[in-house]
């Protein structure tokens, strides 16, 4: 397999990556129907632990299996599966070869008491990811959380030793915790905030959502009445948002997916991918709007989203 000229571009942007890490980011990247485009998607299934069982897979019951998901990942032709340790040896045989593994090395849980800062616990390692065959290691951050800081050193541990053994790193940076409200979680500038922090904290992929609409930081508002990027004079449109949200990913130099969030209208989800796209996003990685569909409906689902990245749709 002759790696193309998009994935080639974003290779050379790890400038000081050894071939293992290349190859595994190569491997996720040269993988399913968006193979060789530069652009990622990727189903994620660590659910259980955030949100627990029932309200992840009770909508769908198939997928309490987590073969399932391995077989959904591989039919729709997607770049990679993200899960934690022990879904991830369901399947890690009978799936061995078929679709790139990323382990979700860190997690939450749907039963912490909601006043505990914000933080996840260290439930996977290095070793784990090489014994079932993980292209990546997976972590959250939590900027904003009290416990930032002692994630951010995990992660850098973690990472170190992962690029050691040529694996690629995928870093969840959802900005939660004491230091923000609720409702600027996804503010725009907030998010890019997380995309930074995670880009210079040596993520090769960085994971984040949407960002909204709005400014969460007073300081922000500055900042953007003096210095406008790409033309962007406000959050007027979420492919801006977006394209600012890469502009914080080093400048495009490092992946970008987004993420989907809790099940949506089909139309909304088909709307906010072509904003990704029309932003200069990498792609996405979709979860629950695809496992809590019927197989039917989450395979036709995933087949437009594809599309819709290809410029078919």
């Amino acid at each position: 397999m002759t790696t193309t000229e998009p994935v080639q571009r974003i290779l050379a942007n790890f400038e000081s990556d050894n071939p293992g890490v290349k190859a595994n980011l190569c491997r996720m990247l040269m993988h399913g129907r968006l193979g060789g485009t530069g652009r990622m998607l990727i189903l994620p299934v660590d659910q259980g632990f955030e949100h627990g069982p029932a309200r992840s897979f009770q909508p769908n019951p198939p997928a309490y299996d987590p073969q399932y998901h391995f077989r959904l990942a591989v039919d729709a032709g997607l770049n990679a599966l993200a899960a934690p340790l022990g879904f991830l040896e369901a399947g890690a045989d009978s799936f061995a070869g078929q679709i790139p593994m990323i382990l979700k090395a860190n997690s939450a849980n749907a039963l912490v008491p909601k006043s505990s800062p914000k933080n996840q616990a260290v439930t996977a390692s290095v070793a784990d990811a090489l014994r079932i065959g993980a292209s990546a290691v997976g972590f959250s951050v939590y900027p904003g959380s009290s416990l930032a800081l002692d994630m951010f050193e995990e992660i850098t541990e973690m990472r170190r030793e992962a690029a050691a053994h040529g694996l690629a790193t995928v870093i969840w940076s959802y900005p939660r915790g004491e230091a923000l409200e609720k409702r600027h979680e996804a503010a725009f500038d907030v998010v890019a905030n997380a995309v930074q922090f995670a880009a210079l904290l040596g993520a090769h992929v960085i994971k984040v959502k949407l960002p909204a609409g709005e400014i969460g930081l007073a300081e922000s508002e500055t900042a953007y009445k003096t210095v406008v990027p790409n033309g962007l004079s406000g959050p007027e449109s979420l492919a801006a948002r977006v394209a600012h949200c890469m502009q914080a990913a080093l400048d495009s130099r490092r992946i970008v997916v987004f993420s989907g969030g809790s099940k949506q209208d089909d139309e909304d989800i088909y709307r906010q991918i072509r904003a990704i796209r029309d932003g200069g996003g990498n792609g996405s990685i979709i979860g629950r709007n695809t496992f809590q569909r019927s197989r039917h409906d989450a395979l036709e689902m995933l087949d437009r989203i594809i599309r819709i990245y290809n410029d078919e749709a």
